[in-house]
């Protein structure tokens, strides 16, 4: 497969288990080497640079952060300038850093929990804390590896609705998504990939690539979709619509 993510653009990766979307993913991120062909983020091949010092330009989002400490959210936020899942002892942010953390909470809608542990959060607080955490270093590009897992309708909502405004807020940001479910989709999706069996099925923008039939043969289901207001929704049925 060949994908190119330019600045500004806001991918998602999408095919049943096994199509390969986290390994796609583990390749953006810098976390993996390709076992054949190249790699290029942010203008460096993998193989040729620093994975750690190229790690720390990349924002990727993981809901099973291995945190187990009872940080308060501020300090999990602040952890992405050192790269590390606990605070490093003798470090201390700067005032401006300690000042985008505050900024990044309240675009996230967790300004008001800076003060609570990491443990008494729920699975949406936690996922947005993430996000601002995965921001604090001002990346290029922004990895989300099934954010909305385990969030119920109100936690997906408040966090799509979060993410288009980090979007608006930020917009030459590229991010890349990755989702089994259209539903999860933010209205401000630029491009989506198919994938199956390891293989791009379908990329380019999102309302060309996301029609029934090649979703549908994605995921191996004869599927109809509709789009309102940006957001797309599935369900079984006969001839796709757009």
């Amino acid at each position: 497969m060949s994908l190119t993510v330019r600045s500004g653009e806001h991918w998602a990766l999408l095919g049943p288990n096994g199509a390969g979307k986290s390994t796609l993913l583990a390749l953006l991120g810098a976390l993996a080497h390709p076992t054949r062909g190249t790699v290029e983020v942010l203008g460096h091949e993998l193989g040729r640079v620093d994975m750690r010092s190229l790690r720390a330009r990349v924002g990727h989002v993981d809901p099973r952060h291995p945190l187990r400490s009872a940080l308060t959210v501020r300090d999990v936020v602040l952890t992405g300038l050192t790269n590390s899942v606990e605070r490093v002892p003798r470090w201390s942010p700067t005032s401006e850093e300690s000042a985008r953390a505050e900024e990044l909470m309240s675009l996230l809608g967790v300004g008001d929990r800076r003060e609570a542990r990491w443990p008494v959060l729920s699975q949406g607080q936690r996922t947005r804390v993430l996000i601002a955490r995965a921001l604090m270093p001002s990346p290029r590009l922004l990895l989300l590896d099934e954010p909305a897992t385990g969030l119920d309708v109100s936690g997906r909502e408040q966090l799509l609705d979060r993410l288009d405004a980090l979007r608006r807020g930020f917009p030459g940001l590229a991010s890349v998504l990755v989702t089994h479910h259209l539903e999860e989709l933010p209205a401000g999706t630029t491009h989506a990939m198919l994938l199956r069996g390891g293989r791009s099925l379908a990329a380019g923008r999102a309302e060309e690539v996301l029609t029934g039939d090649r979703v549908g043969a994605c995921f191996d289901h004869p599927l109809v979709l509709s789009r309102a207001d940006g957001r797309w929704s599935v369900r079984t049925g006969g001839p796709a619509t757009r």
